[in-house]
């Protein structure tokens, strides 16, 4: 049986859509379009409607009906959006000033697809943020204009019903799901202010008092602002251009929470480096991020923002959830040699670990249980093409196009939620119609001289391997605000400190130990009656708590690096150091 969801394929061969398994012949209810001039193409979030412009017009196409219901006379056509109900066609083409050098026309058009007229027409200057965003029930539309958010109702573009206005607002992104709709904004900092993101319920924008919540920091050049399906929380990954510590030329990047019911946080990150990639799990309430100098670490939090479990380390730049949630895809392209890891998230199992080697491009099927990876140019204009996989690591079909072609884009049609039932993780791999090509291992470069010598192993850094971690505060799913965090480290340290009385009060065989994580809380205080010694206890004191957790890690089996080892060897000497301090030598 064919699956419904046809991939489309844009390139110097033209626009044509392909049938899904088992056939894979090119599709007959849509005709192939062989202009090379093929720039912009769009499905509806239904996948009901197909949009493209072949650089002389604009052709809109019913999918099931294989119908043409609009053409429109745009021939500079490089961007295409629909609106979430099918409403409205947006195409955007580049901007031109006149040859007197007055302003050029609009180029920003919206059209009505009931009647194919066009309803407004907006001059949009840049392409960046060129589209405007709908709310999904379509009662909202808004976009940025002249560092203001203009906001329109039931598609009226002629009249302006709403304006958020703060000092510079660079960039705005609308809540998904049902009303009320939220806007998160960002305001670049300037003049020693910093940068902050702000949550706002429509059409409450009374001023800081009327946010839902607010989050500013120092280091941020540019934000990228996730909401998760039901709006109730955002992510948002501020980074800088430039890392002036020099450790990294990604930049610096921090990733940062934000609660629609006021809470925000910094995400700790248990590794230093770039953040190569976030993503929201459908469930809402967890996310995974990929962090970290190469081998990149994995971690996915709950809502608390604590570690649920950590994947260790690996060549990973990307995570991809199916859209259901069950099943994660761990990959690492782009400079990376396009290893995946296939988890099952539900049980943290993994499932399959294939190689799509130069993938530029990689996308769930709606239905989850199908990937498509593919080589694209520009990005590389070499061994085009695209492969559709089974998630249990089976090559279903692989296509090629002839070298001297080239593929620009493939991409799945879409389908709304709920329409493909979530099925159960299978382990075993399905039939392929490829055989399973097992990556041969990369062998090292090694001199002449060596060569008929024993191989001996060395590796630049040691893997970490996955491990669960549980949350270390119990409750409900909401993060703690950081007075709530603080009034909770007094109270630990309270009951830890009455725990050691309790254990020096007892004698004997019977003395009662204090738990474990009580006694980290709890740091003596101790007083000479000098300030300056006082604080190199305290800083010794810190040095040998962290010294313990390391050895307790690596109890539990955790591969320590080099570093740390290094801190572990000097316990004795730290100890002796504040002896000596305490007993005032």
């Amino acid at each position: 049986k064919e699956l419904l969801f046809p991939p489309a394929v844009r390139g110097s061969e033209g626009l044509y859509m392909v049938n899904g398994p088992p056939s894979f012949t090119e599709s007959a209810a849509f005709q192939r379009d062989s202009g090379k001039n093929c720039k912009a193409v769009a499905f509806s979030k239904d996948g009901s409607l197909f949009a493209w412009c072949n650089g002389e017009k604009v052709k809109v196409v019913n999918v099931t009906r294989a119908e043409l219901l609009h053409s429109f006379d745009l021939p500079k056509t490089v961007c295409l959006e629909f609106s979430p109900k099918n409403s409205v066609l947006a195409t955007w083409q580049g901007y031109a000033t006149a040859k007197d050098g007055t302003a050029g026309a609009p180029n920003l058009q919206l059209h009505d697809l009931r009647t194919g007229k066009c309803l407004k027409s907006f001059v949009q200057k840049k392409m960046q943020n060129w589209c405007p965003c709908w709310a999904d029930d379509e009662s909202v539309c808004a976009r940025n204009v002249n560092n203001e958010v203009h906001f329109f109702e039931d598609n009226n573009f002629n009249t302006i019903a709403n304006k958020l206005h703060l000092q510079k607002v660079s960039d705005f992104v609308l809540s998904p799901g049902a009303q009320p709709t939220k806007v998160a904004v960002y305001v670049p900092g300037s003049k020693g202010a910093p940068s902050f993101v702000r949550l706002y319920q429509y059409p409450n924008f009374g001023g800081p008092q009327s946010a839902l919540a607010n989050k500013s920091f120092f280091k941020a050049d540019k934000v990228t602002m996730l909401w998760n399906k039901k709006a109730t929380a955002l992510l948002v990954v501020a980074s800088t251009e430039v890392d002036k510590s020099g450790a990294s030329y990604y930049g610096e990047q921090t990733l940062h929470y934000l609660a629609a019911s006021g809470e925000s946080a910094v995400v700790q990150l248990p590794k230093n480096g770039p953040i190569y990639d976030v993503a929201w799990s459908p469930n809402s309430v967890e996310f995974c991020a990929v962090y970290g100098f190469m081998p990149a670490k994995a971690t996915v939090f709950n809502l608390k923002c604590d570690p649920v479990f950590d994947f260790g380390t690996g060549p990973r730049n990307a995570a991809y959830y199916s859209p259901h949630g069950h099943i994660l895809v761990l990959a690492g392209f782009g400079n990376l040699r396009g290893q995946m890891e296939v988890w099952d998230v539900k049980s943290y199992k993994l499932i399959s670990k294939p190689v799509a080697s130069d993938s530029t491009y990689f996308a769930w099927c709606p239905d989850g249980e199908h990937i498509v990876t593919a080589t694209c140019a520009p990005r590389l204009r070499v061994s085009n093409g695209y492969k559709i996989w089974h998630y249990t690591g089976s090559v279903l079909h692989s296509h090629e196009v002839p070298a001297e072609q080239e593929m620009w884009q493939v991409f799945w049609q879409p389908f709304l939620d709920g329409v493909f039932p979530e099925r159960a993780v299978k382990y075993q791999a399905v039939p392929g119609e490829l055989p399973r090509a097992e990556p041969r291992p990369a062998q090292a470069y090694r001199p002449p001289a060596l060569r008929n010598k024993p191989v001996t192993s060395s590796k630049l850094h040691e893997d970490e391997p996955p491990q669960n971690m549980k949350p270390q505060l119990g409750g409900n799913d909401r993060p703690l605000s950081k007075t709530a965090l603080k009034n909770q480290r007094k109270h630990e340290a309270k009951k830890a400190a009455k725990q050691e009385a309790k254990a020096d009060a007892l004698q004997g065989p019977a003395q009662v130990k204090p738990p474990q994580n009580a006694l980290q809380n709890a740091v003596p205080a101790t007083t000479t009656g000098d300030p300056e010694v006082d604080k190199k206890i305290k800083n010794l004191k810190k040095k040998l708590k962290a010294i313990e957790q390391l050895k307790e890690q690596a109890a539990a089996g955790k591969q320590l690096e080099k570093n740390q080892v290094e801190k572990i060897q000097k316990e004795a000497a730290l100890l002796k150091e504040l002896e000596d301090l305490e007993l005032g030598v």
